[in-house]
């Protein structure tokens, strides 16, 4: 009797790990999630300004259960770049100003930001610190740099050492990626 108890409950054992596993959120398949507008209340996530004060492409955090809204595509960026956040789920995104108004960016063209084109260096207006006009298509990007002496990068060439160098210099835009 005793032997049989032991058998039932290894048994019982066995089939839960089974059934936990085949529950596992590894095996989970999320669904991309979609950019969200941009509305007159919005607050920056980092400096709590109104976002839509500023011109210029704005950014966004997009997870499954939260929004979080940005400024700038530099400001989005400078947080994305903080190492508690590189673990998150987040899809980023930024306007395609190619397809905007550099004062009215417009949400029916927000673009995957790991994808993006970025211009730093323009001289246009923005939010503080590094102003990055944003582009899906690379001769778009070309375009501007080549009208303002700005040049163009791609979302992993932009680390903390230039957003800190271009928000502590006002000449920002004239900063190279490498910070010269």
């Amino acid at each position: 009797m005793r032997r049989l108890r032991k058998i039932m409950i290894a048994l019982f054992l066995a089939v839960t790990g089974l059934v936990i596993t085949g529950c596992n959120d590894a095996n989970k398949v999320e669904a991309p999630v979609e950019p969200v507008g941009f509305h007159a209340g919005d607050e920056c996530h980092i400096c709590g300004m109104l976002i839509a004060e500023f011109p210029g492409p704005k950014g966004q955090a997009v997870a499954t259960t939260e929004v979080r809204k940005f400024c700038s595509a530099a400001e989005m960026i400078g947080w994305w770049l903080q190492p508690e956040n590189q673990n998150r789920s987040y899809e980023l995104y930024v306007h395609d100003m190619a397809r905007s108004d550099w004062y009215r960016p417009d949400d029916a063209h927000l673009i995957n930001a790991r994808d993006a084109w970025y211009v730093a260096g323009t001289g246009l207006e923005g939010a503080m610190g590094a102003v990055l006009a944003t582009f899906a298509d690379k001769q778009e990007a070309r375009a501007l740099a080549q009208r303002t002496g700005g040049h163009v990068m791609r979302f992993d060439e932009i680390d903390q050492t230039f957003l800190s160098k271009a928000a502590i210099n006002h000449e920002d835009d004239r900063l190279s990626p490498d910070g010269h």
